[in-house]
């Protein structure tokens, strides 16, 4: 009987390895576009074309989140969050005292409003860093 259980206990430690996905090394360098394209096509068993087409379709769906009279947020699930954020116009101010010469006054011309985009890193990204 304890032969049975010695190789119940290895199959199961067999199983618990099997089960957790296996960690890939750290890149030491910047991936170009083409060598983004061709790791996900290899690790996906998909053509260049196919991984090409998907991201492409990604960023369109991203752009029409993030334009003109949209939703205006994107999320990545578990990854990022995209954000246009509207700041608002800033009036013209005169006579502000200048912060590099002492004493001096300078104007300040007003700003017009703008849309910015802010990219937030969600939690299993936060993981990542660690």
């Amino acid at each position: 009987m304890a032969v049975k259980k010695a190789s119940s206990k290895k199959a199961a430690a067999k199983a618990k390895t099997a089960a957790k996905p296996k960690r890939a090394s750290a890149v030491q360098k910047k991936y170009t576009k083409t060598e983004i394209l061709n790791e996900i096509a290899q690790n996906t068993e998909l053509s260049k074309k196919q991984v090409s087409a998907v991201l492409d379709e990604l960023g369109n769906v991203i752009e029409r989140h993030i334009r003109k009279r949209a939703v205006g947020e994107f999320t990545l699930p578990g990854l990022l969050k995209i954000k246009s954020v509207v700041r608002p116009a800033r009036p013209a101010r005169k006579n502000v005292p200048n912060p590099f010469k002492p004493g001096e006054t300078m104007d300040i011309p007003r700003k017009p409003a703008t849309t910015r985009v802010k990219v937030l890193p969600l939690k299993k990204l936060k993981e990542f860093a660690q």
